[in-house]
């Protein structure tokens, strides 16, 4: 692609840009009671100098995709998260490489990215160091503190410096100042925290020191645009990540050379209740999408537009000549039209010329049309018409880019469907031949016949020499091609499926119709829980009923009763608020003294049904460490938060010691006996320990609630299996994790471990939302790893994070691997159950992926498509973890002969 730069004067010589990271567009707008403002000079300049308005950030709103939807002017691709959005995943240009020279100052995880991206030496950087980024030691605002005083020192050392004085009075010079403190306050303390306010006041006084430093430096010339706004917003609860308006709803204010003075209008098109809020109701807001602030960079110090951006120019900011405004649009939509031209090659090249069908609105007779009469316009001074006809250009040229981005969409969206159809059934396939009595008189034939053979293979011969002439990316090879073995060895089951048919046929169609309702009221009940969190509630009070429904209550009264009790209970969580907005630690000291209380009960009434009364002492002082790290971890975490409270950091001592704990939580479960109620006692004091540390309010009580429930299930389920004919009933106390690998007692299947495997698949979804949505970066708090450090590390915090989501996965899946032994079936078997269940959800997801409405939209419906696909690996994962800390035990002294518990 070639630069576009407007032919005309650029009305300043150099640009300003202040990003002050977080902050939202609220806290910066509104006024106290008395009309005070927690930034007077900045909203002086609103009333007196500049133009203003909301910058409408996009999903995810994250410190680097936000800093390149500003400087680059696109919307970068999300898969810039997998590096700690510290790489370049794609090379991109920027108003900073257009510019002749940029100085920048501010944090190691922001300025590096685009000097890397810059041609050239002439993005200079200046950075603090990573470990000034610290939630819980002195005032965060100290760093945006650094960024102002380096400034004034580097514009104090230019006077003596004839080099660097040069430079500064060229033309195109771009300043950039990353402010972070109101981030990091934001995060520590929330937005309406004082802490958070000071810094906003903070940020505008240094804002308007910087201003006065840049304008005495260049005397006073008039040649200088200043810009203030910010990558996104924060939520109450003090993080950011999704679509909340809080966190969409950013400020911008730009004063100085090219800019528009402040408009009195006495209505404005905003229909929110923002400008009243404000008390900016007389004042012109003037909105924008975060990329069209590049567009209006590059206008304002003449550069040519970034290469990718997909900015449009906000031409109300612009004070200038019509004919520079036709101008710059002109500019602005021969740049867009630029890269659809290129997306349009690209894709009639991969395509044969009889299939290819171009973007009819644009076609290139109409490209050619509009430049001209656009042109022709401003050649005649009619700037309105030619602006209209630009802004025409640049919606069309913005909807061909979509066009020929999803331009394949039905073609693979038909192979993976036909992939997902295909895998499912062969699943199915095997589990009815290899694990149920259905297929026992089925004899097996030596493969098919060569003209079915034959038959697939010219099928995959064709399709791959369809793609091979249309040089598609290789990608296209595993989505066409996939589906065509996977159907082979679907119908070479033929016999079986016959079979199954069959058996499906000797249903009564009443019972086969309750089966299939059963059936699908499951798979919604899982797919609504991704949208409504209270489905899960919903789904545990019919789970309370079932044993009422199979008379399970005259077997065991107690069990069944304690059953319902627990589903009740669990079912409180999903209805609660999103874990992290409203901090409790009194609720972490309640769940770490209940865990104390109901663990220690549990083994002293063990004791007291054993004939002898006492422990063997390698027990006794496994479960003594577990109970002191439960109660060190319960003390540490008030200690700690007390701590950071009072501006005195983390103690190294309660750092140590949270380490520590996390790092014996997996060690110390496999020194236990792997007696079923042993072993998982034990895994559940461990690591409950660091869940606790990782914990800030109610979620600390739902890992206990969902133990117990899990505890229950265990004894539900070998009453359950009691109906097969397995005799003599087996004392749970005396099961062992160990008979896992004893194939000789494992049954076949029967239908109802289709419910067995639901019910794993449930609880499972059910620790993935039970206390928010962890699909969703903004249901994570900071806070929750201040345990271990305050020092600002995205891929540490994600790490330890990442563990605390984990941990109620584990007490399933250790839970599931429990029932596995009472019932005497094999994982492999319940496991296939489970991925035909996770592959029908991935399917339903798959056709509810949107690439239209709010970024919100967009990014929630890819998200819950690729947590569903990634759920049975996620799933086959956990069952080895599960089978490690079940089934291992490691011999640290001489075995003495115990009994369980």
């Amino acid at each position: 692609m070639t630069p576009h730069q407007t032919p005309l004067p650029p009305p300043a010589q150099r640009l300003v840009l202040f990003v002050a990271d977080g902050l939202r567009a609220d806290s910066l707008y509104e006024v106290d009671d008395r009309g005070i403002s927690n930034a007077p000079y900045l909203r002086n300049i609103m009333l007196t100098k500049g133009s203003w308005g909301v910058s409408h950030t996009h999903v995810p709103t994250e410190s680097r995709p936000g800093h390149v939807a500003l400087i680059a002017g696109f919307y970068e691709d999300v898969s810039a998260v997998a590096r700690g959005w510290k790489e370049n995943p794609v090379e991109f240009d920027s108003v900073f490489n257009e510019s002749k020279y940029t100085w920048s100052w501010g944090s190691p995880d922001i300025l590096p990215m685009f000097a890397k991206g810059a041609t050239g030496d002439h993005v200079y950087t200046h950075c603090y160091e990573a470990e000034k980024e610290d939630f819980g030691t002195e005032d965060a605002s100290l760093l945006d503190t650094w960024v102002f005083d380096h400034v004034k020192g580097f514009f104090r050392s230019a006077r003596n410096n004839e080099t660097l004085l040069s430079k500064l009075h060229e033309r195109k010079v771009v300043f950039f100042l990353h402010l972070l403190g109101i981030d990091t306050n934001g995060h520590v303390h929330r937005p309406h925290s004082r802490e958070y306010k000071n810094n906003i006041r903070k940020v505008d006084e240094g804002v308007k020191e910087i201003v006065s430093v840049v304008e005495d430096f260049y005397g006073n010339d008039g040649s200088t645009a200043f810009i203030l706004t910010s990558d996104h917003g924060m939520t109450d609860w003090g993080v950011h990540g999704a679509g909340h308006l809080s966190e969409t709803l950013t400020p911008l204010i730009a004063w100085g050379a090219g800019i528009n003075s402040p408009q009195k209008v006495a209505s404005q098109q905003y229909e929110d209740t923002f400008l009243k809020d404000w008390k900016l109701e007389t004042l012109k807001r003037q909105d924008v999408n975060q990329a069209d602030i590049a567009p209006l960079m590059a206008s304002l110090i003449g550069v040519p537009f970034p290469l990718n951006s997909v900015g449009s120019l906000p031409l109300e900011y612009l004070n200038n000549t019509a004919h520079f405004k036709a101008e710059s649009m002109f500019t602005n939509a021969a740049q867009i039209l630029e890269q659809f031209k290129i997306k349009m090659a690209q894709k009639k090249k991969s395509t044969l010329s009889f299939l290819f069908s171009p973007f009819k609105s644009l076609s290139e007779s109409k490209q050619i049309d509009i430049l001209r009469k656009a042109r022709t316009s401003i050649h005649h001074g009619k700037y309105e018409e030619a602006v209209s006809l630009c802004s025409k250009l640049i919606r069309l040229a913005l909807e061909g880019l979509s066009y020929y981005h999803t331009y394949d969409r039905f073609f693979l969206g038909f192979s993976v469907t036909m992939g997902f159809v295909g895998w499912t059934l062969y699943v199915i396939l095997i589990i009815t031949k290899m694990h149920t009595d259905l297929t026992r008189s089925i004899t097996n034939k030596e493969g098919a016949g060569c003209l079915f053979q034959y038959t697939f293979l010219a099928v995959g011969v064709l399709i791959a020499i369809f793609l091979l002439i249309q040089s598609l990316p290789w990608t296209y090879y595993i989505y066409c091609l996939l589906p065509v073995p996977i159907w082979y060895a679907v119908l070479k089951e033929y016999p079986v499926i016959q079979r199954l048919v069959a058996s499906f046929v000797n249903f009564q169609p009443a019972q086969l119709a309750g089966f299939l309702l059963v059936c699908i009221l499951g798979i919604e009940i899982l797919v609504f829980s991704f949208f409504y969190r209270s489905s899960l509630s919903f789904g545990l009070i019919i789970f309370s009923m079932w044993p009422l429904v199979t008379q399970q209550w005259n077997q065991a009264k107690t069990i069944v009763l304690s059953w319902i009790l627990s589903c009740l209970l669990l079912a409180v969580f999903p209805l609660m608020p999103v874990v992290g907005r409203k901090p409790s630690f009194s609720l972490v000291t309640t769940a770490g003294l209940l865990i104390l209380l109901l663990a220690s009960s549990y083994l002293v009434t063990c004791l007291w049904k054993q004939k002898k009364k006492h422990m063997p002492c390698k027990e006794l002082t496994i479960y003594l460490f577990q109970f002191l790290s439960l109660a060190l971890s319960t003390y540490i975490v008030n200690s700690t938060r007390s701590s950071l409270h009072n501006k005195q950091g983390l103690p190294t001592t309660n750092q140590i010691i949270s380490w520590t704990t996390l790092g014996s939580s997996l060690v110390v479960p496999l020194l236990s006996p792997t007696f079923l109620f042993s072993r998982l006692l034990s895994i559940f004091l461990s690591l409950m320990s660091t869940y606790l540390l990782l914990s800030t309010g109610y979620e600390a009580l739902f890992p206990l609630a969902l133990a117990l429930l899990m505890f229950v299930w265990i004894n539900m389920e070998q009453e359950a299996v009691q109906r097969y004919g397995i005799s003599p009933k087996p004392k749970l106390a005396a099961l062992s994790f160990s008979y896992t690998n004893d194939l000789t007692q494992f049954r076949q299947l029967h239908l109802d471990d289709v419910r067995r495997s639901f019910f794993f698949v449930f609880f499972q979804v059910t620790a993935f939302f039970g206390t928010g949505n962890i699909a969703s970066v903004n249901s994570f708090d900071p806070t929750s790893v201040h345990c271990f450090l305050t020092v600002f590390s995205p891929f540490l915090m994600g790490a330890l994070l990442l563990w605390k989501i984990v941990i109620p996965f584990v007490l399933v899946s250790c839970a599931f691997e429990a029932v596995q032994v009472t019932t005497q079936l094999s994982s492999k078997r319940l496991f296939l159950i489970v991925l035909v269940i996770s592959d029908i959800m991935a399917l339903h997801f798959f056709f509810l992926v949107k690439d239209y409405g709010s970024w919100l939209d967009i990014g929630t419906s890819i998200s819950h498509y690729v947590v569903a696909m990634s759920f049975t690996i996620f799933l086959l994962l956990l069952s080895g973890v599960a089978q490690l800390l079940t089934t291992k035990r490691l011999a640290l002294w001489k075995e003495a002969k115990h009994h369980s518990l």
